[in-house]
């Protein structure tokens, strides 16, 4: 069984990108089960029903999310309506969505989605350790494939929940920081793990933004309107094959597709 996840998808060249070659990637790299994190999605900045619509339409089977969930305040009632589309399960209960979805995969295997974010550097919410142990806790027994978006802002974070988590689940890739890291391997007990799968949108920037913008914020320190940026668009992604049968992981491969 394969699982491709897509990493940060960064506004319109984002959505354009997989738009051209999800399909094909899926066909081409046999892939059973398709995730991407849409939490940018909506003009660098959040994610709207429209948009998430329009990513589903595409032939992905889950979105995550991240701290920008929130920007526009359209889909806060569409969390609830639509399963599919994620929050971090570690921020409070009581907003809208939540951080786990379970479904079939193309092959019909039932697998389970998670979505956390990390606390250093970020708004402080719930231990996403922890969180972990009690989503983990909530699947059932006989669902062996469980992945993971973890969103956060630094390494060792990333790095410490994966070790945790080694053997208790099938995969999971790091997001937020829209650089990816080559560390992409399997952990000792079966988990396949890389620290940020790098952003799906346009590399002629800083991060996504138009750089000359974000030069001048440096430079100046001033308020600036942050637009997203346009050229060189690149679709990072993961490649997860696993044994279905336990859920562990035997091959993780970085995949990109590189625009001229």
């Amino acid at each position: 069984m394969k699982i491709l996840f897509i990493g940060d998808i960064f506004a319109s060249p984002g959505r354009r990108i997989v738009a051209e070659h999800l399909q094909q990637i899926i066909s081409d790299e046999h892939i059973d089960l398709a995730i991407a994190n849409a939490e940018n999605s909506a003009g660098g900045f959040g994610v709207t029903p429209n948009v998430a619509q329009e990513l589903f339409s595409f032939g992905l089977d889950v979105l995550t999310t991240g701290n920008h969930v929130w920007d526009k305040r359209e889909v806060y009632d569409y969390l609830n309506r639509e399963p599919r589309l994620l929050r971090p399960g570690n921020y409070a209960a009581s907003l809208p969505g939540t951080g786990l979805y379970m479904g079939k995969a193309r092959n019909g295997v039932q697998y389970a989605v998670m979505n956390l974010q990390g606390r250093v550097h970020l708004p402080p919410i719930e231990c996403p350790f922890r969180k972990a142990d009690e989503l983990l806790a909530s699947i059932p027994a006989d669902v062996k494939v469980k992945f993971l978006d973890f969103h956060a802002e630094v390494t060792s974070e990333k790095i410490a929940l994966g070790w945790y988590l080694d053997g208790r689940i099938t995969g999971m890739v790091g997001t937020h920081t829209h650089i990816p890291t080559a560390d992409a391997r399997i952990l000792p007990k079966g988990t396949a793990y890389q620290t940020d799968c790098g952003m799906t949108g346009p590399y002629d920037s800083v991060i996504g933004v138009e750089k000359d913008t974000v030069i001048q914020r440096f430079l100046t320190q001033l308020p600036m309107r942050f637009e997203a940026a346009k050229n060189m668009v690149e679709l990072r992604a993961v490649i997860i094959t696993l044994d279905e049968t336990t859920g562990r992981a035997t091959e993780i491969k970085p995949y990109a597709i590189i625009e001229e």
